[in-house]
């Protein structure tokens, strides 16, 4: 290469340094100064061109980046000399890439190595740019080519690696493992390996073709010899053997990994499988696991006769005994874990020893019952009980609570034990409210009592006892679930502020409060402890979804739109410094990662919270600009006219979508996006219910029909310019037939997606505008039922089938539409109690109605209003044309009428809310803890906590903590509430008097027809 001489590019590179100096430092000004001089003296370099794109491209500057990069490229192909420097062309690339045009950079490397066909470093960075398009095969063709021109190992692997992801990120068939497996057995006969990493490849390719005999032959041939860790290498021969089926190998393998790492729990639990002849670790669906795997195995017994399974459960006890005696410290939890798992199965066979299991659970109590992962340690256990048995264990439990440890710290982690395991086991759902209150308020007596313990810690250390106040708010929650009394959903937000101002670092108080205030439509309150949580990377994509469903129907667009950005911006960053993770893997010759690194970009390009925010964020800009018909076009002109939002709503039913969020850090009232407990009456129900059956199909459905409505919306506003042909300023034409039959081909899969024909679906929409159905019978699809009333007649406004079909006449259509929507909002409104009274309600319902189906709507008639108008230019129109008009005239009247009736009511009950005195509505919410002096309701914790603030003793908690309570004020914290809910509705309110203004105006230019 040019550089090797001095040269950079050739140019000498002391020229070029003080270039690269000035980027690095983000000097771009000075930086394209000192390059403007270099290009005049080097006018014809490439690389002087690649640099100032570069600094271009940094500076924001993308199409001149792009015009100065293109000038290179030529520059390249017309001097062949100038293409043995690398420097230059990834330079280039670095530029491409960044406009989002690689192509481009690997036809430039595509090229030169045409033209210097044994470049390595060429063939090298044409390999790179073929990683940056995940293109595998062409990977594992330059790779063969770089291996054949120098017989290095990296190479071959290269090459292999490629095609073991061919195999499992894209098309390739199995039959391409056998041409892996051929180049390495070669390879091994002339060269043997030398890396670990080469060998982990050569066992994994054998592996993928259940060739488990092959892999254990080189595992422990000579190449076994390369893994120097011996516990690694135990486990690569165990699960060999196990898979082969050779089972007592397999565990004689995992009781020497547990001899070497005895808390070791994946490893008992394979070496248990194995003794039980149980391939349940071993299946496809353990291979490739999730990314929150159950806490327990399940396990095949059936097979087993009861000789044997004596035999192998003695064996294990054994083994685990001898493994309790070894352990000195005390401190490891495998070897007892280890019991309990025994005496699950023992169980799950039919031993019928539930008092063997129990007594273990409360030896294990004993020895780790301060430790605050001790619930989940047990939970697999405890869940094979039945309900009787897990209420005698808890009975054991709490008999055996009065041996409380003498250390303080000890004693105050077996008493949240206890209280996590009556949550765990349900024990919360079966007391009574008065037992209920009583629990709450021993809660916070003990998190008061126990305070002085951190007095000394930093504050970012987690407090002893910090649990305690989030089993209280789960209690007061469930007060409130069961009562209807606001006052214990009330205290539960004052109990997490409370417990943030002595330390604002719990995310657990944090992600409560922001259900709670989600739940209150204090939703600008909720965004902000979101925020709080400094949501960052990949956590994007697994907390996420404590805030986006619900922002999704709030009226706070900027706030939505910032939260969209933030995380698209994050996966589109993600998927294209993914590549450059996995050619660095490559470089490092880190294998295993390279598949890793894919396998995992593949997981969250199927996401299926990516797929739903990539339709919501154009959904969220028409939402935006619906007032404004020549913006809401602009919009989707840029969209293309929502083309490839129908192409994604086409190919969603054949994706594979993954679920990556973290829902075990929910609340118990909301398991899934999907449920909320207080939304409907009191149930009994256990705590851990977070199952997601179904949820994969609801997800689809809805993204399915999501996708369908920019289309949809763009055929809407075609469609209701019926008189364009009389208007040629406006269009000049007609409206195609086209646009009738895409529409009507869109509105019979949009009632699909709803489960009826499009026959039926208008009979449902007509028979409850009508009355005759009422508006359960859209169930919970309301908003989509209204949208495909919408689209339904602006269709009939170009087509006219509707009478046709059963329906309305062309006119009708509208009555239709007005009708659904003012009913359906106006009788909400009306029975819809002021917000400071009643959380949630059908608030949330109310915007989105009015936002998006209302919205639509408007579209619908500004559309036509614009075709209605005069343009000055018009031929005189016929008198059956000008009828015609009229009588549209009339219909769009009386829609516009309508909508402005139904959005002022609205706007009012609003109003009303927001000029409501503040200190009226704290008073609601005060008064509403406020103690009936009988020792019952809500009130007695906040009571408590009231009483710690009023003196607190510096001495025994400290200065931190005294000042913490000195500057908690509950009637702040009640201010803030009325304030957030305040925002919301002032936000809701904009937006209905924007409509209302875009309305009226409307009225005023029809006038003129």
């Amino acid at each position: 290469m040019a550089s090797k001489f001095g040269l950079a590019g050739g140019i000498p590179e002391r020229r070029v340094r003080p270039i690269w100096d000035a980027i690095d430092s983000r000097q771009f000004k000075n930086a394209l100064k000192i390059t403007t001089t270099l290009l005049s003296k080097h006018p014809h370099s490439p690389y002087a061109l690649a640099l100032k794109a570069l600094i271009l491209e940094r500076m924001g500057k993308s199409d001149e980046a792009l015009f100065v990069c293109l000038n290179a490229k030529e520059l390249l192909y017309k001097n062949e000399s100038l293409l043995m420097d690398d420097l230059t062309l990834s330079t280039l690339q670095i530029v491409f890439q960044r406009l989002d045009h690689l192509e481009l950079a690997t036809s430039c490397y595509e090229h030169a190595c045409g033209k210097f066909p044994n470049n390595l470093e060429l063939m090298m960075g044409l390999f790179n740019c073929y990683v940056r398009e995940y293109s595998f095969v062409k990977q594992q063709q330059t790779a063969i080519k770089m291996y054949k021109l120098v017989g290095e190992e990296r190479f071959l692997l290269w090459a292999v690696c490629s095609i073991q992801l061919q195999v499992l990120c894209g098309n390739g068939g199995e039959k391409l493992l056998l041409l892996a497996e051929g180049l390495l057995k070669k390879h091994v006969a002339s060269h043997s390996l030398h890396e670990p990493e080469a060998l982990i490849v050569y066992i994994s390719i054998l592996e993928q073709q259940a060739k488990f005999g092959d892999a254990l032959e080189i595992l422990t041939g000579k190449l076994g010899s390369l893994l120097m860790i011996e516990v690694d290498k135990l486990r690569i021969q165990g699960k060999l053997l196990a898979r082969a089926g050779d089972y007592a190998a397999a565990a004689n393998v995992y009781q020497k990994i547990l001899e070497l790492c005895a808390d070791d729990w994946e490893a008992f639990l394979h070496y248990l499988g194995c003794l039980l002849e149980d391939d349940s670790s071993w299946s496809k669906e353990n291979i490739n696991a999730p990314i929150h795997p159950t806490k327990f195995v399940e396990c095949k017994l059936t097979h087993l006769t009861d000789e044997v399974f004596d035999s192998c459960v003695s064996n294990a006890s054994a083994f685990v005994q001898k493994l309790q005696g070894e352990e000195s410290s005390n401190s490891l939890r495998n070897p007892y874990l280890a019991h309990l798992e025994i005496e699950r199965r023992k169980y799950l066979f039919g031993k019928n020893n539930h008092d063997d299991l129990i007594e273990g659970l409360l030896q294990y109590y004993s020895r780790f019952g301060h430790l605050a992962c001790f619930t989940s340690d047990v939970e697999a256990f405890i869940q094979v009980l039945s309900p009787e048995k897990k209420m005698e264990f808890l009975d054991k439990l709490m008999k055996n609570s009065n041996a409380l440890s003498a250390v303080p710290t000890k004693a105050l982690g077996q008493s949240i034990t206890l209280l996590k395991t009556q949550e765990l086991i349900g024990n919360m759902f079966r007391l009574s409210v008065g037992e209920l209150e009583a629990s709450a308020l021993q809660m916070a007596e003990l998190y008061c009592k126990n305070l002085p313990l951190s007095k000394d810690l930093d504050p970012q250390e987690s407090m002893h006892g910090e649990e305690l106040l989030s089993i209280v708010c789960n209690v007061l929650v469930q007060l409130f679930w069961r009562t209807r009394n606001l006052g214990y959903f009330v205290e539960a937000v004052m109990v997490l502020e409370f417990g943030l101002t002595i330390r604002r670092y719990v995310w657990q108080y944090k992600i409560l409060l922001l259900h709670l205030y989600s739940h209150f439509c204090a939703l600008s309150l909720a965004y902000e402890r979101y925020k709080s949580l400094d949501v960052k990377n990949i956590l994007m994509e697994t907390v996420s979804h404590h805030i986006l469903p619900q922002m999704l129907v709030s009226p706070l667009w900027a706030d939505l739109s910032n939260l969209l950005k933030d995380y698209l911006k994050f996966m589109d960053d993600h998927f294209r410094e993914s590549a450059d993770l996995t050619f660095l893997a490559y470089r490092h010759r880190n294998y295993s990662k390279v598949i890793e690194f894919v396998q995992f970009k593949d997981r969250l390009q199927h996401s299926n919270q990516y797929l739903v925010a990539r339709v919501e964020a154009p959904i969220l800009q028409l939402k935006q600009s619906a007032d404004n018909i020549e913006e809401e076009e602009s919009i989707l002109e840029s969209l293309k006219c929502g083309i490839d939002f129908v192409e994604l709503s086409n190919e969603i039913g054949s994706k594979v979508l993954t679920f990556n969020e973290d829902f075990q850090s929910r609340p118990w009232w909301t398991p899934t996006t999907e449920k909320n407990y207080l939304l409907g009456p009191f149930e009994g129900i256990s705590y851990y219910p977070k199952e997601n059956l179904g949820r994969e199909a609801n997800v689809r459905g809805t993204i399915e029909r999501k996708s369908l409505l920019p289309r949809m919306i763009y055929l809407s506003i075609q469609s209701a310019s019926v008189l364009h042909k009389d208007n040629s300023e406006i269009n000049g034409s007609l409206a195609d037939p086209k646009t009738s039959t895409e529409l009507r081909t869109l509105l019979e899969r949009y009632a699909k997606l709803l489960g009826f024909s499009l026959n039926d679906a208008i009979d449902v929409v007509v028979g409850a505008s009508r009355g005759l159905n009422p508006f359960q019978a859209f169930g919970s699809d309301v908003i989509d039922w209204l949208n495909f009333a919408v689209f339904l007649n602006a269709w009939n406004l170009n087509s006219h089938e509707l009478e046709q079909l059963g329906g309305e006449c062309m006119h009708g259509g509208w009555h239709l539409v007005n009708s659904l929507l003012e009913n359906y909002i106006l009788g909400k409104v009306r029975s819809m109690e002021p917000l400071i009274h009643s959380p949630q309600g059908d608030f949330p319902m109310l915007v989105q109605i009015a936002t998006e189906p209302l919205a639509w709507h408007g579209l619908v008639i500004q559309s036509c209003v614009r075709s209605c108008l005069p343009s000055g230019k018009k031929k005189k129109k016929s008198g059956s044309v000008d009828q015609s008009i009229s009588s549209l005239s009339y219909a769009i009247r009386d829609a516009i009428q309508s909508l402005c009736g139904t959005l002022e009511e609205v706007a009012k009950w609003l109003q009303d809310q927001i000029n409501s005195p503040e200190d009226k509505k704290m008073d609601n919410l005060v008064s509403s803890l406020q103690r009936n002096g009988q020792g019952e309701g809500p009130g007695q914790v906040l009571h408590l906590l009231e009483t710690l603030m009023s003196s607190p003793n510096e001495t025994v908690l400290g200065n931190r903590i005294s000042e913490a309570l000195r500057s908690w004020s509950p009637v702040d914290v009640a201010r803030k509430i009325v304030t957030g809910q305040c925002t919301v509705l002032s936000e809701f309110c904009r937006i209905c008097k924007s409509k209302i203004k875009s309305l009226r105006a409307l009225k005023q230019q029809l006038a003129q027809v």
